[in-house]
Order: C-alpha cells, then sequence, then structure tokens
C-alpha cells in the first residue's frame, strides 16, 4: 500500500467511526441540546432561522431542531436539508412529517455538496461547522450553492474573545478534535469576512463564544 492509500484509508475508517457516534448520539440529541440552550444561547434558532428567504438549504440539519423556525414562505418556497448522518436524517425527517414541512432531506457530505451552483436564495448552518473536518470547504460550498447576493446564515460556539479562555479551547482541541471530532477554537466569522461577504447582521455573547452572522454573497459584475 503506497502512503495515498493509506492515508485514504485512515481517513475513511475515520469517517465511519464519527459517523457512527452521530448515528449513536441521535436519539438523546434534542434532549442534550434543549438543556444547553436553554442556559447558553436561549432564542438562537429563533432568531437566525427567522432570516431565512426564499428557496433555502440547511447544511448539517442533524435531527431537524431548526425546522419549526423557518418563515412559512421558506417552508413554501422549497426547503432542503443536507445531513451527513443517517441516524440524525431519520429524526429529522421524522420532524418534517410531524409539522407537515415538505423538505426535500437527504444524505450528504458538507464539504462536497451535490448541489448545483447558484441554486438557492439562503444557506443556513447552525452549530455545526465546529464538527465538520474542513469547515472551510463546507463554508466555500454554501457560498458556492447560494446565489450571487444571496444569505449565508451561521451560529455556532466559536473561540472566545477571552484570550485565557481561547487558550483553554485550543488546549480542548487538541483532544477533542482527533478524538470524537468536536473543535472549540473556530471562528466562521473570520473565513466570511476574509472571503468578501458583506455582514449585515452579528451578534456574539457569552464571552465571545456563541456567534451568529448574516451575510450576503458577493454580486456578480454584469457582463
Amino acid at each position: 500500500m503506497d502512503e495515498r492509500s493509506g492515508s485514504t484509508s485512515r481517513s475513511e475508517a475515520r469517517a465511519r467511526r464519527l459517523r457512527g457516534r452521530w448515528d449513536r448520539e441521535a436519539r438523546g440529541y434534542d434532549r442534550e441540546m434543549t438543556a444547553a440552550e436553554r442556559r447558553l444561547f436561549p432564542g438562537l434558532r429563533q432568531r437566525v432561522c427567522g432570516l431565512a428567504e426564499g428557496r433555502t438549504l440547511e447544511v448539517a440539519v442533524g435531527t431537524g431542531l431548526n425546522l419549526p423556525h423557518y418563515p412559512e414562505q421558506v417552508r413554501a418556497a422549497g426547503f432542503t436539508g443536507v445531513e451527513w448522518s443517517p441516524g440524525m436524517l431519520d429524526h429529522a425527517r421524522r420532524r418534517a412529517a410531524g409539522l407537515g414541512v415538505d423538505a426535500d432531506l437527504r444524505l450528504g457530505d458538507a464539504q462536497a455538496l451535490d448541489l448545483p451552483d447558484d441554486a438557492f436564495d439562503t444557506v443556513v448552518s447552525t452549530l455545526a461547522m465546529c464538527a465538520i473536518p474542513d469547515h472551510e470547504a463546507a463554508l466555500a460550498e454554501m457560498v458556492r450553492v447560494v446565489r450571487p447576493g444571496g444569505l449565508v446564515l451561521l451560529a455556532d460556539h466559536v473561540a472566545s474573545s477571552s484570550w485565557p479562555l481561547r487558550l483553554v479551547q485550543s488546549g480542548v482541541d487538541l483532544v477533542t478534535g482527533p478524538l470524537v471530532g468536536e473543535y472549540f477554537a473556530r471562528r466562521p466569522m473570520d473565513w466570511v469576512q476574509s472571503h468578501g461577504l458583506d455582514v449585515v447582521q452579528h451578534e456574539r455573547s457569552r464571552l465571545g463564544v456563541i456567534e451568529w452572522v448574516a451575510a450576503r454573497t458577493p454580486v456578480r459584475p454584469a457582463p
């Protein structure tokens, strides 16, 4: 086996392990996440998802906890959700059915979306960039599939604005990253700004650990 084949095999094995973790956690995810939200970021999903407009894609839709919080016109325009974990996706499909939401919920990889360019008016991802191996690839894919001038909505726990806490987060990442694929010292906002998106709304709280942003993709000049 050459070095490249060995690296691919290790990556695939890690992906299977991490996917299995999310499949196992799917059953208790809603209960644990709801408890965390009450303490750390109450109302975050409502504020962020309420900004969505038109045809909307949610990347890493999870168990569908955001579904009740999208405007009715978003549901009517055609909602798509992509999720890596079959176990999580099963819960999302049941939630959509219970809410009467006609949604296209599909398996997929946030880092390589099987979707066309410029297909959506809004792309959303909440509390997911922290657990995607290559979150910058996922962000680039989100921008690719949203139309020029479209809306990108992100919310997550991020690197703190307090340097002592940020140092602790970086140390934790050395353990949780390889072990469970969870990162605490990332900050998607940095990528958004460096790639020329126009930030239209932004909020940071809890020593800068909780952050959400609404940004629009650049409009291409007319030919």
